[in-house]
């Protein structure tokens, strides 16, 4: 594990140096080299220090590396206009390094302590790359909806460690059976997850977000929330029997919600941003089921959403790139002007809505399974979840493609290498991966 971070702080001076195109590289290719070391079960593989991998942090510290050297890609236009690019090389090296260390912890206090140092680079994003004014206001949200969840959870570690005098995860099998301890340790990953009534932070930080802040927002750091809690759960089994049934229903509910909320959103960035919060609803609900099927299904979810979202906000920046805005009401018709991208908005609006093959489809059958066999009653908030994502994924396609075309548009062209290079590396694993659906199913 450490060998990975020693390789990731080594390429710092490549960003001092300004070769932002070489980091990238570099970037890419320890992605493949982390891929070729694959953690094959549930064990603790290459172990150093108090850092260690099973599957589920394997395929987590995997999507980030993925997403960072994606995030670099898609940030072509920092680097053309000199924009603090060394500033932003740095900030994303110990973006990366602080999700190396969150998800290859195998203590509890060192992955809350990455998982608060997460935080900062993410808020430098925002703050320093944002678009409006607005985005101090979005950063301050994030920061402290975090960090008001955050302390409880800090103190309920304190006391499972005086009580049991352990932290680390494969020792984690002693239950704390009080609702109150249940509310400390899991708040600030449901805050993180976003769970519906503490998900007002995500649509505003992704809005301000520049594109880069908005790829490592839907792509790993919600990511963090349901890792924390799959994490969490072993220790909450007696209490979790209780009051689980509360938190999934506020989940299925809330996505239900929220999805009425996309079909009225003109921002495209806010409606990728809520359709977010419904999909890791499910994901959510399936991991509070406590079932093989709900923790496997909230993986591959998991996996899916940050491809898939991470693509939808890359495509949503091509548009605001050329078109000078995200607003629904002036994208339109671009069916006519720029069809290579559209046929890339089909691709992505498909798999948002979990169409074959793509892997959000998987996810969702196994999530359908693990909460319709913890609750029967459950199918009808599954069924209008199903119909409502198809409804504002081809309202978004819909709405951008046809239409008549602004004619205040200036010129613009149709695309780069780059740029779909970018969409295709977003789009493969997301519809590859399905074909071996079994390996993201070996964690028990």
């Amino acid at each position: 594990m450490m060998k990975f971070l020693f390789v990731l702080f080594m390429m710092m001076p490549l960003g001092f140096l300004n070769y932002f195109w070489l980091m990238q590289f570099a970037m890419l290719f320890v992605s493949f080299m982390f891929m070729l070391s694959f953690s094959f079960n549930y064990m603790y593989m290459y172990i150093s220090y108090c850092f260690g991998v099973d599957l589920v942090s394997y395929l987590m510290i995997l999507l980030s590396f993925w997403i960072c050297s994606l995030m670099m890609m898609a940030s072509g236009k920092i680097y053309l206009t000199k924009f603090w690019s060394q500033m932003f090389l740095f900030v994303l090296i110990v973006l990366m390094g602080s999700l190396l260390l969150a998800f290859g912890a195998m203590n509890l206090f060192m992955f809350y302590i990455f998982f608060e140092v997460s935080l900062i680079p993410t808020l430098m994003l925002i703050l320093g790359w944002g678009y409006q004014p607005e985005r101090l206001q979005a950063g301050i949200y994030l920061l402290f909806y975090t960090m008001l969840a955050s302390l409880p959870m800090m103190l309920a570690i304190f006391f499972y460690y005086t009580k049991y005098g352990t932290l680390e995860f494969y020792n984690l099998d002693k239950q704390l059976d009080e609702v109150l301890l249940y509310l400390c340790m899991n708040m600030v990953f449901y805050v993180k997850v976003p769970l519906f009534f503490v998900h007002l932070w995500l649509p505003k930080a992704h809005v301000e977000a520049p594109v880069s802040g908005s790829m490592i927002l839907a792509g790993i750091m919600l990511k963090l929330g349901g890792y924390g809690l799959m994490r969490m759960m072993m220790v909450f089994l007696t209490v979790g029997l209780k009051i689980n049934w509360f938190f999934i229903g506020l989940s299925l509910i809330g996505g239900l919600i929220v999805s009425l909320i996309c079909l009225r959103q003109s921002d495209m960035k806010s409606l990728i941003a809520y359709s977010s919060v419904a999909h890791m609803g499910m994901a959510v609900s399936g991991i509070l089921t406590m079932s093989y099927w709900g923790m496997s299904g909230a993986l591959m979810m998991m996996i899916a959403h940050g491809l898939c979202s991470s693509g939808l906000f890359c495509l949503a920046n091509l548009n605001y790139e050329r078109i000078g805005s995200r607003s629904l009401y002036l994208n339109k018709g671009l069916i006519n002007i720029m069809p290579s991208l559209s046929l890339w908005w089909f691709l992505f609006v498909s798999s948002n809505m979990a169409a074959p093959p793509s892997l959000n489809l998987m996810g969702e059958i196994m999530l359908i399974n693990s909460v319709l066999s913890y609750e029967t009653l459950n199918m009808a908030v599954l069924m209008m979840l199903s119909f409502m994502g198809a409804a504002y994924s081809l309202y978004l396609y819909a709405y951008s493609q046809h239409g008549k075309i602004y004619m205040g548009l200036m010129p613009f062209n149709m695309g780069g290498l780059r740029e779909y290079l970018l969409l295709l590396l977003h789009w493969l694993p997301l519809n590859v991966l399905i074909l071996k659906g079994e390996l993201l199913c070996l964690w028990v």
